[in-house]
This record gives C-alpha cells, structure tokens and sequence, in this order.
C-alpha cells in the first residue's frame, strides 16, 4: 500500500512539473526573460518581487494577464522617480498565453 501512495505522488509530480516548465519555457521563447528573471531584478522586477506584491489580491491574475497584454507604466516606479521611467510595452502574446504567465508568475517564490 505505501508503495503504491509513493508512486500515484511520484506521478503526481511528474504531472504537475510539465506546467511550470511549459511556462517559463514560454516565458523564454516570449522574450519576458530579456527583461525579468525568477530571483534578480534585470530591466524589470524578478518575477519572485511580482509574485509577492500580488500575493493574496482576488484579481491578481487579471491584473497581470492585463499588464501583460496591453503592457503597463509606473507599476513599478522607484521612489523619487517619475512613473514613465518605469514601464512594460504590450507582449506579442494571446490572451491565453498571457494568463498562463501571470498564473505561472505568481506561483514563484
């Protein structure tokens, strides 16, 4: 019995790591990793930074697949510095692909 529970979670894994894997692989051919990275700021937040300051909000989601399709401006604004300094043009991407990468994004820690 502990064999098979070990095995239906070790397929279980092996399931749900294509999906995190199809998404950054996405994200890459998307060119969204010229400008973010998982952990480290690059042009833009780390994708870590983005996942945190939209943790917990309903319609984070949304949010992102919005700012990802038609881009965004003074999301991420230093302190002291004017808005249009910051700022994300629109992805060449479908409606469905942008969700999968605010999905995607928001599962990283």
């Amino acid at each position: 019995m502990k064999a098979l529970v070990a095995a239906s979670l070790a397929a279980g894994l092996l399931f749900a790591a294509p999906t995190t894997f199809a998404s950054q692989e996405l994200a890459t051919k998307k060119a969204c990793m010229g400008c973010h990275q998982l952990a480290m700021k690059v042009v833009g937040p780390a994708y870590k930074d983005v996942a945190a300051k939209y943790a917990g909000q309903a319609d984070a989601v949304d949010k992102l697949t919005n700012s990802i399709l038609k881009g965004s401006k003074g999301t991420w604004a230093a302190a002291g510095k004017a808005p249009e300094t910051s700022m994300m043009p629109a992805n060449k991407v479908t409606p469905e692909e942008a969700k999968q990468l605010a999905e995607w994004v928001l599962t990283i820690k």
